[in-house]
């Protein structure tokens, strides 16, 4: 069989695809509050779909569906490998999750007029869904620029539903640099089809060699992807973005939108260019991850707001899904892309998806109920929103690798990676990166379960629908270790995970985050610690104003110029 000979059940390729588009279309017919009513019905359905292409896709190989049936360079193909079954799955989940959520800010009381708010996010989150379908399935480069300027004109807007003048002006910021990328990965797709005359992927993969047209592309695409998804030090939108918009939408941005953009730079590099790409440029990608998890980590930890904890928690947990890179090479630099490496950096995506939907939504949960989200003022609200809370903390021992979180096993999995190919140093990041994410986990814990100095006055009821979607959300990242149990390490993986060393490792990595979270805070956890901290606190003060550098427009623009012609001579240099 060949890469474009269509395959059974492949027309739910295109369903998955255009479902959402029209019930966006159905919705804008109907008005009021019929789009909500549209999206939740189309809500089960699409995770119908979702399960019907993974069960076609277990019985055989990648799934093809030729639009018109004209196969490339002529026609478009759709196509679902593993990678695209597992995060068509993923998204259909968290969007469900993300929908039972928002129905307490974003729905519509059957006595009250639909506002224009509700209106448009149940909109854009439709929106949002189709174009990450389209990502995940498409077949050709140029069809995947269309698919990511859906999802960054659907996410923009999200940003600024709450319609202040702050949310504006972070929206515009994501857009304007959001533009930069799509023009770089678009000047990309311009040289590979002027130099090999299609855009197909699977043609590509044939056609492209290591010579200077090649380089430039993939280094202009991989830049303009890296802003896209807000890696370090490209990160300029993703803070005030987050920490602005509705909780709802800043779920929507932060597990889904930018999964978008790294998926597809792992098409570019696994499926696309893999002769291309060179070690020493993976080693860039990787590096650029662990900039982003120390920084954003210490940064996290100095806010003083939970949404923006959470946010700048984002910006270091996008670090780790570009550690994978360097392990796609063995030891003598030759790309040999394994099993573990593919399957730690799904995971990873997935579990950070799930259990980061779930911190914003609890964060969002928390806000409504105090009427605030200020971290030094939330004593007492472990008993005010305990399920919130619960949610929150599940969250965050899901993205420090718990057992037996997906975190965890992907953790597990790139350290494996790492050993098989000789590059040891990447043990200390994935270490180093689990204690920073204890030290939130342990500051939150010790601000929250705080007994507050007079009872807490004002406090607003929160929905139970909304606390138990957060909960089950963040629960979800625990429930992929089950992935394991199918797979070809799960007895290695089983037999360790309960064993003192494993045990032991979890207690050092818990209190290595809470030295962290007494020493880099803004406020000391304890009275007795106040003293003792001079000279930590002032580096955490440094990196905070490292960060407001980093994200002027100057800094960020001349980023994406050093970012790019470092990739090319990387390449170049092999």
């Amino acid at each position: 069989m060949d890469a474009w000979t269509p395959t059974y059940g492949a027309g739910l390729l295109a369903a998955a695809v255009l479902l959402p588009f029209v019930a966006m279309l159905l919705g804008l017919a109907l008005g009021g509050r019929w789009m909500q009513r549209v999206a939740f019905a189309l809500m089960p359905l699409q995770v119908a779909v979702s399960a019907a292409i993974a069960w076609f896709w277990l019985r055989g190989d990648t799934l093809v569906y030729l639009l018109g049936g004209w196969a490339p360079p002529l026609g478009i193909a759709l196509r679902a490998d593993g990678a695209a079954v597992a995060m068509l799955l993923a998204v259909a989940v968290v969007v469900c999750g993300i929908g039972l959520y928002a129905r307490a800010d974003f729905g519509t009381p059957p006595d009250a007029r639909e506002s224009r708010a509700a209106f448009g996010y149940w909109l854009l989150l439709l929106a949002v869904w189709g174009a990450l379908n389209l990502v995940f399935v498409s077949g050709d480069l140029f069809t995947l620029y269309v698919a990511l300027e859906l999802l960054t004109f659907a996410g923009v807007p999200l940003v600024c539903l709450a319609g202040s003048g702050e949310t504006l002006r972070a929206a515009l910021r994501y857009l304007l640099f959001a533009l930069c990328g799509s023009v770089l990965y678009l000047l990309g797709v311009v040289l590979l089809y002027g130099g090999y005359g299609t855009v197909d992927i699977p043609l590509l993969a044939q056609a492209v060699r290591p010579e200077p047209i090649a380089w430039a592309a993939l280094a202009l695409m991989t830049v303009g992807l890296l802003a896209k998804t807000a890696l370090f030090p490209l990160h300029i939108w993703l803070p005030p973005a987050h920490g602005g918009a509705p909780a709802a939408a800043s779920a929507v941005l932060s597990a889904l939108v930018i999964k978008g953009s790294w998926f597809l730079v792992l098409r570019l590099w696994l499926d696309v260019m893999p002769g291309v790409a060179t070690a020493s440029a993976a080693q860039l990608l990787a590096g650029l991850g662990a900039a982003a998890i120390v920084v954003g980590s210490v940064v996290a930890l100095r806010q003083q707001r939970l949404k923006l904890l959470v946010a700048y928690s984002t910006v270091a947990q996008i670090g780790y899904l570009f550690l994978l890179f360097p392990m796609a090479f063995d030891a003598d630099g030759v790309m040999a892309w394994g099993e573990l490496a593919q399957a730690a950096g799904l995971l990873q995506a997935i579990a950070h998806a799930t259990a980061k939907a779930g911190m914003f939504m609890a964060a969002g949960l928390i806000y409504a109920a105090l009427g605030h989200d200020r971290i030094d003022d939330l004593a007492g609200a472990a008993r005010a929103v305990p399920l919130a809370v619960l949610a929150f903390f599940v969250g965050g021992l899901a993205l420090m690798g718990v057992l037996p979180s997906g975190a965890y096993l992907a953790k597990k999995l790139l350290l494996a990676s790492a050993d098989e190919s000789g590059q040891w140093w990447w043990t200390w990041v994935l270490t180093g990166g689990a204690a920073f994410t204890a030290g939130y986990v342990v500051l939150i814990a010790a601000r929250v379960f705080r007994r507050p100095a007079a009872p807490l006055q004002g406090v607003k009821p929160v929905s139970l629908l909304s606390q138990c979607a957060a909960l089950g959300l963040t629960l979800a990242s625990f429930a992929l270790a089950l992935a394991a149990v199918y797979g070809p390490l799960s007895d290695e993986l089983l037999s360790k995970a309960l064993s003192l060393k494993e045990l032991g490792t979890m207690a050092a990595t818990f209190a290595a985050g809470a030295l962290l979270a007494a020493a880099l805070s803004r406020k000391p956890l304890f009275a007795p610690q106040a003293a003792a901290r001079g000279g930590v606190a002032m580096l955490g003060a440094a990196f905070e104003g490292g960060d407001r550098f980093v994200r002027r427009w100057p800094s960020a623009m001349l980023a994406l110029l050093l970012i790019a012609g470092g990739c090319v001579w990387l390449l170049v240099r092999g």
